[in-house]
């Protein structure tokens, strides 16, 4: 029994049966597969599962190694699923651009070549301003590192739809429109019963893929936060107006702000342009007013044309945004629950369309109480901190928004509050 329709819950499914074809799996879904996040994040599909060599190397330097060629191996599966079940999504490995927009920013980018060349890792090149000008062509940049094998870019919408086609081609049963509203364990009889609007299900074991939407575990209550993230479309560009930038390699791009934007041509060379907000509501709330936020459309489009003067007079013919689930240590956590028959993941933190299919084979993996080199991982192990609740919470997470942004401009000092954070193991994603 699965509930959650997004890559999560369909790679679960998928795996599942892929692991034993006759296990009867049934998915819910409260509206539509691919509806949230999954259908509406930029398509880049990062091999990292600790969003970044940096973070995880903070958290976990011990198994850093095993979690970076595990996240390739997931990755190479990812793009291995293509061709064996016939999906189009779209995929493009075509590597990644991080890009320097600041001074400050372009020592990073030194450390972060350095840091490969030590490890005898290739695959991770450094471009000069002019260099990266040569790839993609905006004044505002200063230095890029190209990472050639570690990103893709996908169609998130059709990886969706194609995951369900695949999973009930194998035999999954799907159900769309039935919010579940509790989960039952009955102590005596091994079962767990999910309760949804219009009836109910009884299995063996359950997952739960409700990422960012209000958890059916008392005890992730406070584990996640929704923040708001915004995207817009642009026309196709002409052959004229993509000579004018280049972008000749199709990299996917994302600037090394704490409010950073991400960037990426699709099949037919729109620009999707999306990031630097992340807005939190009070009280963890999800609300589809909140997607409408003009100010946060009309900053993309004049950070988009600062970016790319060479493009004025382009236009957007679609915007959106959707809720990011947060967690503290920006990744996601996994765990089981009621004696073993639960099990789930949530807390992506915007690094999620790779990484749901790793905590797919995570969850089979408990539930299986399979011992293997996934489950003993103590990034698999460990649970991350709670945000507090309310008031708190969005004190808090406010306070380190305006930090993030001061530091942006401040040569990305950080101040005591990110300090603090730092030193505690906490975080909010911009």
């Amino acid at each position: 029994m699965i509930v959650g329709g997004g890559y999560t819950g369909l790679w679960t499914a998928v795996l599942a049966k892929r692991r034993n074809p006759d296990t009867h799996v049934v998915l819910v879904e409260a509206k539509t597969v691919g509806w949230a996040a999954s259908g509406r994040n930029g398509g880049f599909c990062e091999a990292s599962l600790t969003h970044g060599r940096e973070n995880g190397l903070a958290r976990w330097p011990e198994e850093l190694e095993t979690l970076d060629r595990l996240g390739l191996e997931n990755l190479d599966a990812i793009e291995a699923s293509e061709s064996e079940y016939g999906m189009d999504v779209e995929f493009e490995r075509n590597g990644s651009l991080s890009l320097a927009v600041e001074p400050h920013q372009v020592e990073w980018l030194h450390e972060q070549v350095a840091d490969a060349a030590a490890r005898g890792d290739d695959s991770v090149r450094f471009l000069d301003q002019a260099g990266v000008r040569a790839e993609v062509d905006s004044p505002t940049y200063l230095a890029a590192v190209w990472e050639t094998r570690t990103s893709a870019l996908l169609h998130p919408a059709k990886l969706a739809v194609e995951l369900a086609r695949v999973a009930e081609e194998l035999g999954v049963e799907i159900y769309e429109g039935s919010p579940v509203r509790r989960i039952d364990t009955p102590g005596s009889t091994g079962a767990v019963t999910i309760v949804t609007e219009h009836g109910r299900v009884v299995a063996q074991r359950a997952v739960l893929a409700t990422n960012v939407f209000p958890t059916l575990l008392k005890r992730n209550l406070l584990m996640t936060v929704p923040v708001y993230d915004y995207a817009l479309m642009t026309e196709p560009l002409t052959d004229e107006q993509l000579q004018a930038i280049g972008w000749s390699h199709r990299q996917g791009l994302g600037d090394l702000a704490n409010q950073f934007h991400y960037y990426r041509l699709s099949r037919d060379n729109r620009i999707l342009f999306g990031g630097y907000d992340a807005v939190y509501h009070y009280g963890r709330r999800i609300r589809a007013a909140y997607e409408r936020r003009p100010e946060s459309f009309e900053r993309l489009a004049s950070h988009f044309f600062t970016t790319f003067p060479q493009l004025e007079g382009l236009r957007f013919t679609h915007q959106w945004a959707g809720a990011i689930d947060t967690s503290t240590r920006f990744c996601a956590f996994f765990g089981t629950a009621r004696d073993g028959r639960v099990a789930y993941a949530a807390g992506f933190t915007g690094l999620g369309v790779a990484a749901a299919r790793f905590a797919a084979e995570v969850m089979l993996d408990r539930l299986e109480q399979r011992d293997n080199e996934r489950t003993r991982l103590r990034m698999v192990r460990e649970r991350p901190l709670p945000f507090p609740p309310e008031p708190a919470a969005a004190l808090g997470i406010n306070a380190t928004r305006w930090s993030l942004d001061r530091a942006d401009h401040e040569r990305g000092r950080r101040n005591m509050l990110l300090k603090t954070l730092d030193a505690l193991g906490l975080g909010f994603d911009s």
